[in-house]
């Protein structure tokens, strides 16, 4: 009868076992694992080496063409209060104005001086004005002449050159990332993963 007795009892804390280890199962707590993180590994490194020019022209890229939208979008004179109304980083380093008045004094310059296509004095008349003041001081003196769309197909060009200057820059780091053996896309995504982008 002991053993009768013995073998119930065994029985007994087996059912019991089996009980919480189901209600451990119904309740798991999370086991964490161990993450192991490459990303700052030093052949990550080189690879994102490899992607850096090629991502700070991509950035300017961006940026100009985001400033040729702006200037696309906007009255002539409104354009400098407008690119410092979006970049407001870009303008604790640039005078968007004077940036302005400069392509507009160049391009009056080359047509002046080397195409020959205006009079002096409109070169004279632009050179002593601010950027805002230009379509309205030229109008003024030359009224039959449609100088608003002038002045933004100068700023629009110039903008679309540094474009087209950008957009090579990136082409030929690409270039030189596939002479090296490596997917371009790959690099970029490491080096996205390398400086915590991703």
């Amino acid at each position: 009868m002991a053993k009768d007795d013995k073998k119930l009892y065994l029985e007994l804390q087996m059912d019991e076992l089996k009980g919480s280890l189901l209600e451990e199962d119904e309740n798991p707590t999370p086991v964490k694992k161990k993450v192991v993180n490459n990303n700052r590994s030093p052949q990550n490194a080189e690879i994102a080496k490899l992607y850096e020019d090629a991502a700070e022209y991509e950035a300017d890229l961006k940026g100009f063409e985001d400033e040729l939208e702006v200037v696309k979008a906007n009255a002539l004179k409104d354009i400098p209060a407008a690119l410092i109304k979006e970049f407001p980083e870009e303008n604790k380093e640039r005078d968007y104005a004077k940036e302005l008045k400069t392509i507009v004094d160049q391009c009056w310059t080359h047509a002046v001086e080397v195409d020959k296509t205006h009079p002096k004095e409109q070169l004279e008349l632009v050179k002593n004005c601010e950027f805002g003041e230009v379509v309205e001081k030229l109008s003024a003196a030359y009224p039959d002449v449609d100088f608003e769309a002038e002045v933004r197909a100068h700023l629009v060009k110039r903008w679309d050159n540094l474009i087209t200057i950008k957009k090579a820059h990136v082409a030929e780091e690409i270039a030189d990332i596939k002479t090296s053996g490596l997917k371009p896309k790959y690099a970029k995504r490491v080096y996205e993963l390398y400086h915590g982008l991703r």
